[in-house]
């Protein structure tokens, strides 16, 4: 059986920003139009609408057919989830947040969705152990922990049971360790300035081997998205 080489999925925290004309978008493009413009240059988005907001069957479907056939969308998770029930008793919160991006998955457009917990929410294993068996066999999860007492093996080793990605994110606050737990990467680049140079050495070595989602940072200029286009037409040389 032929294997199928790992690949490179990079975008941005979303892509509605008109502040990105005219480095990313042209000067006169109508703002309906970015998303189908921004699936010209990028292969991937990360969603953070679904964080407040269950996106209805017809805004997904508009999103399909927009983007090209291998485009995929990372959803975030909603904050019924993460941030209310705190991954605590959240049965019919998870269910009902998976059946509204169905769509997604069903069109083979859903890339991960990335859980991110709130700072104060502290290591509790036995939460985490009982909430991943709400996954779903074939999703792709991303966890990102935001209180540093979740990095630890036990952790690790309940990601590693399910498949699921301790996403590796960096901010001013806190940077979460490269550790594999899932067969592929999930990357958030959240401090600029971006040095694109070790990025691409970065993703290099990871893609070897497994799939590797990266998103920078979305601002009030087009930089992050500038960064993703020139990181995938690095590695495409």
């Amino acid at each position: 059986m032929a294997t199928v080489a790992p690949k490179v999925f990079a975008g941005t925290s979303g892509w509605s920003y008109p502040a990105w004309k005219p480095d990313f978008y042209p000067e006169k493009m109508a703002a309906k139009k970015f998303l189908g413009y921004y699936a010209t240059q990028l292969n991937s988005v990360e969603v953070n609408f679904t964080f407040r907001r269950l996106a209805s069957q017809a805004l997904l479907n508009g999103w399909i057919e927009t983007a090209g056939d291998h485009f995929q969308f990372a959803v975030k998770a909603h904050q019924a989830i993460t941030h209310i029930k705190r991954l605590n008793a959240a049965e019919e919160s998870t269910a009902r947040f998976f059946d509204s991006i169905e769509p997604l998955r069903k069109a083979n457009k859903l890339g991960p969705v990335l859980f991110q917990l709130p700072p104060n929410l502290k290591c509790d294993v036995p939460r985490l152990r009982a909430f991943v068996q709400l996954l779903p066999k074939d999703l792709r999860a991303a966890f990102e922990f935001r209180h540093e007492s979740w990095f630890n093996e036990e952790v690790y080793t309940v990601l590693r049971s399910v498949g699921a990605a301790l996403c590796a994110a960096e901010s001013e606050k806190i940077e979460s360790p490269e550790i594999q737990t899932a067969p592929f990467y999930y990357l958030r680049m959240r401090k600029p300035p971006f040095k694109l140079k070790a990025i691409e050495q970065k993703v290099s070595r990871l893609a070897k081997d497994s799939d590797v989602y990266i998103y920078f940072k979305h601002e009030d200029t087009p930089e992050g998205a500038l960064n993703a286009v020139k990181l995938l037409e690095r590695l495409a040389k």
